[in-house]
């Protein structure tokens, strides 16, 4: 909503030659009036802006000149030095349009002569000649190569609407025509010479492409080409040159594709006009496109010019281009070309299909797609007035439009979007074509058969298909909505529930947008009145509600974002309607923390509404929809979207200027107070971008303010702007501003978290940028300068030291837009510690200090703040204007920095070289690189100090390549992450000596080929590595910075070699883009000289081609793609070819696999991927990527099959090189056409006997996988989003059709030997999964080349495979392949191939393949959508009786437990395809004889007899599951039938849960509790059945007795569930223990057993003592002295390190007990454990897991909703978020206080809380004199959401309030003086502590100044309070700033 510069006109200004100057002078009269005069002053200006003022004015000179009536000859000399000026000028110079425009139109020039007789045409002659002669002297004189593109951008711009210029072209005819093809013929020779110079190659195919261009542009415009006839003429011996050329061009795969495609326009034109008799055009075109030319019956001009194509062999891309050009360069308009135009209109389109098939090239696919929508178009234009043949032809029902179709449902899933876009205008176009073809007939297109079954086969499509949308779009314009409705009328909700995937919310709400607009017009056109408009809410507003209120969260943002503005936008009026729905609904439906409610619906509706303009304003429309209580209710709601939308509401609006009112302003301000602290970054985005509007908002309407002030209207302004004074909304503004500003600087407090840091800076930094330091006389409302002072510049300085990275770059961008004057709140001897912090923590071990310090040194740089004991590095200074000087003074500073640290460097290298141990520990040098790198990113690139920059350059790069050398040997070794040992002992680190000698590669080509054996320790030749490798120091004890001993660990090793590396790679990265080269090395401009940068890419060639540190080699690939990028765009040619050369040489050494080789041949080949993706990614993409081309072909031929042993290093390294570059999202679709034959070679590789080619191939293959189906956005393995149809899949990859068909026949043929011998065929598993993700479409075609049925019979032989995982998997790969309607037949058929139990052999394998794959087909089927139709019915009728006859299997006369637990699981899923649709279902399975039938097998099975295994046998848990799922089912179908009287239950609930196998407890207490936690919340239909009505005793039993921690987890959540009176009276009958007992018991449980049984001991244990506390007096004195344990417990549950299970349990416990001991107004517990209680509340608020944060803010609600608490706050009832939850926690806890009138022995405990008594004090002592021992990666708890001083904030504010109304007993005087001593001497304490912490404290010991800190605010918030209460609240006693504002 921001202001946009107008960007300025830059205009070249034009010049003239010395000879017309000449002229001018001579011609220009005295006074300067005449046109020579005009001319000349126009010409001796600088300024082409200026220049276009006085050409504007000789159109009026003329005029003038013509009044006088005589023909001047200066006039004929000035039109002839215009001329010439015109044809000088660049083509888009805006000067020479305005001179075209102007003056060259022969309209302008016959009306300045029209008065005079024969004058104008004599004129106009003159005119032209001269024009013409200017032209013929370019077209002679201009011989240069580089110079014709100029003489041609003439050409074109004579032709361009000047119709002076185009008489001179037509006059020049000839010489233009041959001056064309004159420099076509020199620029393409040019052009193939400098092959492989890209930069000059792409200037000279753009010259070429204009070329083509202006030649048919000639031939359309010039009437010379009306009909050309004479052969011997000139201009015909051109015509006939140019079209060899178009034809030469047109074949010729090395030039562009758009000069392809333009030649092809061409060729076809020139024929057009050369040919003779035009009739016989098309018939020629035909011939040409279907290869079929008739030598004989063409004339010889055309053979010799299109010999090419004239014969068979013409390219694929020559024949798409020339059918391009066929349909956009011939007339096609009303069938001008007759039968013989609609015969090559069809002969083109079968050449395009044959084309479809052939063409993979993503381009060529590209044009494809375009073409064949702009035949539909030409077809669409002949059938307005074709033949009936060609109607028939192309109907609906022709094979034309079937094979259209086809090609619009494989392409419209397409990566390409341009290519998905053209199947929509195709789709469309057949629809018309279809239209047109039957408009004769008369028929209704709605009920036609072909668009009606059209309409079908979409809807039955499933919905993740993109292409569904957009043809359904196109089918709603043409028939209407009515008729879908009436096929699919819930189709409005069927789309909205897709909205929840962001991938399809755009295409479903295009869709939803056409369907309603075309409903709303239909409906407003048939109706009468206005109740059409019910009917239209019915059908698209009550869905949208719907969702909106009970959908999941993406869904509801997705429909919020996309769906709601269109449909308002459609029809504004139905805001009313919706606002009155959910107002009422808001009352009762307030949402929750995982759900927005009403309230949340109905703020997003607001929102929307008023952001696109259909509220009026927040002041007077929405007033009267939402009350500003529920506005504020919005802003703190529990889910965060209803705070963003509430939010947004407030600061959102379509108009820029709208006054910011005082309501909205104090709503913003309460929201900020409690929103920062948001852990999600989404959240915190769209929070910072929402004020950064508002504020934007303010500074426009201020500004509209200021011009009403500045007016001093005394009237109100009509459009009611403001309703108050401008002053008055001004100073509003300052105040809300300043206000705003305060807060979010209070936010920055020590300890304040990451997210609140993180959004306060980014809204200051949105204010800074807003309310920028006004310039001129542009007044700004606002400066954030003005309220800073020093204490808040140190705030944003210590900004600088925190931990994250964003928080730093967003201060340091602050800062830096801060006027550079605040620099003087820090004094001289302050910047030299800033610097000297800075310089130490370079070297610190910790990563992120290091970036600390390059923050600091840049900050120090801009601000020219350096201090001045670095004068002696000062450089010498540049002459410069004052616009340069900040410029000069940086370049300096930088330079400066950068020699200090590099001396530095310098010396730590050298000690480095010495003992890289001791720089490990005490100086990783890579801090010192990364501030380096820092300083000259900020670097401007127009460097001054060249001369003093060149030398720093050389050290640096002599330095980076020492610092290497001594960190490489760790980074190259072949076990970098292992190489020390962890053990810090002495006899450990006397070996590191040793370790580091030995550490050179040990995986190098030989690898595979020889055993390694490595040396003994004691036999090592140290002298031999002495010059590579450096000396260590044997000694354990390594100094630290601050003389410790401290020990060195391999981690910390390895963290400094491969930071070093990263960071050395980074700075090399850097100095190549951003340094100038010099060509040569005596250039005066440039700093890196040739040689420089080709060392900096033989260092990169080094350290990717040797690392084997991922770390190392991934940073390396960072800044070597940014050298090659650089290398690519050189003008130096030699540089240019570096990253060519640099290919063919490691392809060369991967194809040679030399033994002695260093490269890696583990680890994935380590950095040879990336080596080989940044040379072929950095190619220029607009070019042909012939380096891609041939890489992939020398990979692919690599990764073959070959029969050499020798081969195996090169196919490990092409597989993982061909993985990487299938992974690069840059190479996009250019790489898919070698996606197939890259499948091949890992299906075929995963059959090698060598395991590292084995692993190669599935690591390719996983990420083919990803490459062709997308990324797995689910956890379903096989989702449809992540599969594509068979025919899509296959015409995408055709050559994979035939082979994966073989190879699976393969597979299949061998996969079960007669003998039973096991055979392994690895790459079965590969295919499968490749078949497993393909589907059948509805649109498939029934007779495709390429159909998906040849596969089935394969795939279920896979199925007899002898290893199970394989027999899974073909069960799985089958589904797809089986359409739905075909799947009952194909079941049936499976299950006939299942032997009789009176067969005597049988393969079990055989048994359980077959079984797998009639489950998965019978689970597919039941999950269709013709679950509720008779046809489900039946089918599924009849599989059950096929079923049946096999029922043996699962019986004992199987004895394979595998095999029958499958076919009972059949029979439960034949139970459940049951269960769902309710007319008499039952009575089907009863007719059956199903029940009966399933009586019997578990009636005879081992549930009821008993297991008479006595060992495991294979399948038993999966048979026993099996049963037990089926059991569960028949009690369940006996009991419904049966009622109370469920006799006849083959096994009961009982007999079940005393099975002595836990697996059968644990199911039939999972579906029994399922049943229970129905019942207990109410979601059951008829409750609980009867079946388990009084089984509480049953669960006591079983709970004393159960020892299976899952099933007691189990048990307990069902005693949990059910209703504690109905069983505790029983505990003493069942168990032989008294309630009293059992709570005990419980508790006991809660107390030892593992954690998630606690959880659940400590939810049964609350129940129990809160149904005591409901109940009568006495059962609560029972249970009262066993409260103090139960509160024990709680506590012990509300620890930061317990698990999340635990919290939550804890949460949950105090929000159901919370109305009898948190807020009873009669406390039945003490009050120490009633605040106890209170204290675990306020803990768990500020838990880091949003879970226990919300579980806990139910609490307060419960809290906050009792009878005697609801008047403490505003908010109760309210669903509120967790930050303000703590401070509504605290008010009502103190209410309570008051209320008990406890307030006296309270007040201490709640002192103690702001004290922080209980945290331990003696720790900030010790972290403050300890040296850190830094273990790196060891993580220790910390909770980033909590912030100690919010809490001391909330809990200080209320103590203050209630201490202030309160009328309360002092305290005793005992405990005062203790708290005052307490804080008295931790205060003194925390002083002494300061004074030892060093000057810069706050960025060298950030965390312990950051907790010192904290508790000097805690102790002084403390002394304060303790102030208050003895009367001496305004006593001398110093407080920090954030306290200031809580004595309000």
């Amino acid at each position: 909503m921001g202001v946009k510069k107008k960007k300025e006109m830059q205009v070249t200004s034009l010049t003239v030659c010395h000879q017309d100057l000449e002229t001018l002078r001579s011609l220009a009269d005295v006074e300067g009036k005449n046109l020579a005069s005009l001319l000349l002053h126009c010409v001796q200006l600088t300024d082409g802006v200026s220049q276009i003022h006085y050409v504007k004015q000789i159109v009026p000179l003329l005029e003038k000149a013509n009044k006088n009536g005589k023909c001047d000859p200066t006039i004929r000399s000035c039109l002839d030095i215009l001329a010439g000026i015109y044809l000088s000028l660049n083509l888009k110079n805006p000067l020479k349009k305005v001179l075209a425009r102007l003056f060259f139109t022969k309209e302008c020039l016959r009306d300045i002569f029209s008065s005079l007789n024969d004058l104008p045409a004599f004129f106009l002659t003159e005119a032209t000649q001269s024009f013409t002669s200017r032209l013929q002297e370019e077209l002679n004189t201009t011989t240069d190569l580089y110079s014709y593109r100029k003489v041609i951008d003439n050409i074109s711009s004579c032709m361009e609407n000047f119709d002076l210029g185009r008489s001179s072209v037509n006059n020049l005819l000839e010489n233009v025509l041959h001056y064309l093809q004159k420099s076509l013929i020199e620029i393409s020779e040019e052009n193939r010479k400098l092959a492989g110079n890209h930069i000059v190659q792409t200037q000279l195919m753009n010259d070429l492409l204009v070329g083509i261009r202006v030649s048919v542009m000639l031939v359309q415009k010039v009437q010379g080409f009306q009909r050309l006839h004479l052969k011997s003429s000139p201009t015909w011996q051109s015509m006939c040159g140019l079209l060899s050329i178009f034809t030469k061009f047109l074949s010729d795969d090395d030039l562009l594709q758009t000069i392809q495609s333009t030649s092809g326009l061409a060729v076809i034109l020139f024929i057009k006009a050369m040919f003779h008799p035009p009739e016989k055009i098309p018939d020629l075109i035909s011939s040409l496109l279907l290869r079929s030319v008739d030598h004989t019956s063409i004339p010889e001009w055309l053979l010799n010019c299109c010999r090419s194509l004239c014969c068979s062999d013409v390219s694929q891309s020559a024949l798409l281009f020339l059918c391009q050009g066929t349909l956009t360069m011939l007339d096609w308009q009303d069938g001008r070309m007759g039968p013989s135009g609609e015969a090559l209109l069809l002969d083109t389109v079968r050449v395009l299909f044959t084309l479809s098939s052939q063409i993979k090239e993503s381009t060529l696919e590209m044009f494809l797609s375009r073409i064949l929508a702009s035949w539909t178009n030409s077809a669409i234009q002949v059938l307005e007035s074709s033949s009936p043949r060609l109607k028939d032809c192309l109907n609906g029902n022709s094979d034309v439009v079937r094979r259209l179709l086809e090609y619009v449902y494989t392409h419209w899933e397409h990566p390409l979007d341009a290519l998905r876009h053209q199947t929509k205008i195709i789709f469309r176009n057949i629809l018309q074509m279809h239209q047109l073809a039957l408009e004769e007939s008369g028929s209704d297109l709605a009920a036609d058969g072909f668009i009606f079954q059209l309409t079908e086969s979409l809807l039955r499509l499933e919905w993740h298909s993109k292409g569904k949308y957009t043809c359904l779009g196109c089918l709603v314009d043409y028939i209407g909505i009515e008729h879908i409705l009436a096929l699919a009328k819930t189709i409005p909700s069927q789309i909205l529930e897709v909205m929840g995937d962001q991938s399809l919310v755009p295409y479903a709400s295009d869709l939803l947008e056409t369907m309603f607009k075309n409903h709303k017009s239909r409906l407003k056109s048939q109706a009468v009145d206005s109740t059409w408009i019910d009917k239209w809410h019915e059908t698209w507003i009550s869905p949208l509600l719907f969702i909106l209120c009970e959908g999941n969260l993406d869904q509801k943002s997705y429909v919020i974002d996309y769906y709601l503005p269109k449909l308002l936008n459609c029809n504004p009026e139905s805001l009313n309607y919706m606002v009155k729905i959910l107002q009422t609904s808001a009352d009762a439906k307030t949402g929750s923390y995982d759900s927005r409610g009403a309230l949340g619906a109905l703020m997003a509706c607001l929102r929307t509404a008023r952001a696109h303009g259909h509220l009026q304003s927040a002041t007077d429309a929405w007033r009267d929809l939402v009350s500003s209580a529920r506005i504020k209710q919005g802003l703190i709601h529990q889910h965060c979207q209803v705070r963003i939308d509430t939010l947004g509401l407030l600061c959102e609006s379509n108009r820029s200027t709208e006054i910011v009112s005082t309501e909205e302003m104090e709503c913003i301000q309460f929201f900020i107070t409690y929103n920062l602290n948001s852990q999600s970054p989404g959240v915190r985005q769209q929070i910072c971008s929402l004020l950064k509007k508002l504020f934007c908002r303010i500074q426009e309407s201020s500004q509209v303010l200021y011009k009403l002030e500045q007016s001093k209207s005394k009237h109100e302004p009509e459009n009611q702007l403001t309703r108050q004074h401008p002053s008055v909304s001004l100073q509003q503004y300052k105040n809300f501003m300043s206000s705003i500003c305060n807060s979010l600087f209070e936010a920055l407090f020590p300890g304040s978290s990451y997210p609140t840091r993180f959004s306060a800076l980014t809204i200051l930094g949105s204010i800074a940028e807003v309310f920028p330091v006004p310039e001129g006389r542009v007044q700004t409302v606002y400066q954030l300068s003005h309220d800073i002072d020093v204490g808040r510049f140190q705030t944003l300085m210590e900004c600088l030291t925190g931990t994250f990275e964003e928080v730093k770059i967003l201060a340091f961008d602050l800062l830096m837009k801060l006027p550079k004057t605040f620099v003087q709140f820090q004094d001289s001897e302050k910047l030299q510690g800033l610097f000297q912090a800075a310089l130490e923590l370079s070297t610190s071990t910790k990563p992120y200090d290091c970036v600390t310090a390059s923050y600091l040194l840049n900050f120090l740089i801009w601000q020219n703040a350096l201090p001045s004991s670095l004068s002696y590095l000062k450089t010498r200074r540049v002459a410069c204007g004052d616009g340069d000087k900040s410029a000069a003074l940086v370049e300096s500073n930088t330079l400066i920095v950068i020699k200090c640290l590099l001396e530095n460097l310098e010396e730590e290298v050298s000690r480095a070289e010495n003992s890289l141990l001791q720089a490990a520990a005490s100086f990783p040098m890579y801090g010192r690189v990364h501030c380096i790198t820092g300083a000259l990113r900020k670097l401007a690139l127009n460097l001054q100090l060249v001369s003093e920059w060149r030398p720093v350059v050389e050290k640096l790069l002599v330095t980076s390549y020492r610092l290497s050398a001594v960190v490489s040997p760790v980074i190259q070794s072949s076990s970098p992450e292992g190489l020390i040992p962890m053990d810090t002992d002495a006899e450990s680190a006397s070996r590191l000596q040793t370790i580091l000698n030995e550490i050179q590669p040990r995986d190098t080509n030989d690898y595979f080929n020889r055993a390694k054996i490595l040396k003994e320790c004691d036999s090592f030749d140290l002298e031999d590595l002495s010059a590579s490798v450096p000396n260590i120091d044997t000694s354990a004890e390594i100094k630290g910075k601050e003389g410790k001993t401290c020990d060195v660990t391999a981690q910390m090793v390895l963290v400094c070699c491969w930071r070093s590396m990263k960071e050395v790679a980074l700075l090399l990265g850097s100095l190549c883009q951003l340094l100038p080269m010099r060509s040569v090395p005596e250039s005066p401009d440039g700093l890196l000289t040739v040689e420089q940068v080709k060392e900096i890419g033989d260092y990169f060639k080094q350290h990717l081609l040797q690392s084997r540190h991922r770390g190392a080699f991934e940073l390396a690939y960072t800044g070597f793609v940014k050298l090659t990028e650089i290398l690519n765009r050189c003008p130096n040619l030699s540089l240019q070819k570096l990253p060519e050369e640099w290919l063919w040489n490691v392809l060369e050494e991967i194809r040679c696999s030399d033994p002695s080789s260093k490269l890696c041949a583990t680890r994935r080949s380590a950095g040879i991927p990336f080596y080989i993706q940044a040379l072929l990614a950095s190619e220029p993409k607009k070019g042909k990527m012939d380096l891609l081309k041939i890489t992939m072909k020398e990979l692919i031929s690599l990764a073959g099959p070959t029969d050499d042993s020798q081969s195996t290093v090169p196919k490990v390294h092409a597989l993982n090189i061909l993985r990487a570059l299938f992974r690069d999202t840059r190479l996009g679709e250019i790489i898919i056409p070698y996606v197939a034959d890259g499948a091949k070679a890992a299906i075929l590789g995963f059959t090698s006997p060598v395991w590292a080619v084995r692993n190669s191939s599935t690591l390719l293959f996983s990420t083919l996988i990803t490459r062709i189906f997308g990324v797995k956005r689910g956890k379903d393995e096989l989702s449809k989003k992540n599969r594509m149809t068979g025919s899509e899949f296959f015409s995408r990859f055709p050559e994979l059709y035939p082979f994966l068909l073989k190879q699976l026949e393969t597979v299949a043929n061998t996969v079960d030997s007669d003998t039973g011998e096991l055979n392994h065929h690895p790459s079965m598993f590969l295919l499968l999964l490749v078949l497993g993700r393909l589907y059948p479409s509805p649109m498939d075609g029934t007779c495709s080349a390429l159909s998906m049925a040849p596969f089935i019979p394969f795939i279920m032989r896979c199925g007899c495979s002898p290893a199970y995982r394989s027999r899974e998997m073909a069960a799985r790969a089958l589904v797809p392949f089986v359409m739905t309607d075909d799947i009952p037949d194909t079941i049936r058929t499976l299950l006939a191939k299942l032997p009789n139990c009176t067969d005597q052999c049988f393969r079990q394998n055989h048994i359980h393949g077959t079984l797998l794959q009639v489950f998965h087909l019978l689970q597919a089927f039941s999950d269709s959508k013709y679950r509720m139709n008779t046809y489900f019915q039946q089918e599924l009728a009849d599989v059950t009786v096929c079923t049946k006859a096999k029922v043996w299997l699962a019986k004992r006369q199987n004895p394979c437990l595998v095999t029958r637990a499958v076919y009972i699981d059949i029979l439960f899923l034949l139970t459940c395809c049951f269960d769902k649709p309710s007319k008499d279902n039952q009575p089907v399975l009863e007719h059956l004889g199903f029940w009966e039938e399933v009586r019997r097998i578990i009636l005879g099975s081992e549930l009821i007899t008993g297991f008479p295994y006595t060992f495991t046998v294979p399948g038993l848990p999966q048979y026993l599951q099996s049963l037990t799922k089926l059991a569960i089912a028949a009690v369940w179908a006996v009991a419904a039938q049966a009622g109370e009287q469920a006799r006849d239950v083959p096994i009961s609930f009982s007999q079940l849960l005393e099975s002595s196998f836990p697996e059968v407890r644990l199911l039939t207490l999972e579906a029994l509790l399922e049943r229970f936690s129905a019942a207990a919340s109410g979601l059951g239909e008829k409750g609980l059945p009867p079946l388990l009505w009084n089984t509480g005793g049953t669960f006591l039993m079983l709970a004393m007795k159960e020892n299976h921690p899952e099933c007691l987890c189990k048990i307990l959540k069902i005693l949990h569930c059910m209703d504690p009176s109905e069983w505790l009276p029983q505990t003493e009958r069942c168990v032989h223990l008294t309630p009293k007992e059992f709570l005990i018991w419980t508790m006991d449980i809660a107390s030892n057993e593992r954690s998630d049984i606690q959880s659940e001991a400590l939810r049964l244990a609350s129940k129990v003592i809160a149904h005591h506390m409901r109940t009568c007096e006495e059962t609560r004195d029972l249970v009262a002295p066993n409260l103090k344990q139960w509160v024990q417990l709680v506590l012990s549950s509300c620890g930061d390190h317990l698990p999340t299970e635990s919290r939550l349990a804890a949460a949950e416990v105090l929000n159901s007990t919370a109305p009898f001991f948190l807020t009873n107004p009669h406390p039945i517990l003490g009050l120490q454990d009633t605040l106890a209680l209170w204290k675990c509340v306020l803990t768990l608020l500020q838990s880091e897991e949003q879970v226990i944060r919300d579980a806990a803010t139910e609490t307060v609600m419960t809290a906050m909703s009792q009878e005697n608490t609801c008047q403490s706050t505003e908010f109760a009832f309210c669903r509120v978020d967790a930050s303000i939850a703590l401070d509504l926690a605290l008010a009502v806890l103190c209410d309570l206080l008051q209320q008990w009138d406890q307030l006296a022995p309270g007040l201490p405990v709640l002192l103690g809380w702001l004290l922080g008594e209980g945290d331990d004090l003696m720790a900030c002592v010790e972290s403050v004199h300890q040296v850190e021992e830094d273990y790196l990666f060891e993580k220790t708890e910390v909770n980033f959401w909590a912030e100690t001083l919010i809490f001391m904030k909330y809990l200080y504010k209320h103590l203050f309030r209630l201490l202030s109304k309160s009328s309360w007993c002092p305290l005793s005087p005992e405990r005062l003086c203790h708290l005052q001593r307490t804080a008295s001497e931790q205060r003194h304490l925390l002083s002494q502590l300061f004074r030892e912490l060093p000057p810069t404290a706050e960025f060298l010991k950030t965390a312990e100044f950051t907790r010192l800190r904290v508790r000097e605010e805690r102790a002084l918030a403390c002394l304060r309070l303790l102030a208050f209460l003895e009367g001496k609240e305004g006593e001398d006693t110093q407080f920090s700033g954030l306290w200031t504002p809580l004595q309000q």
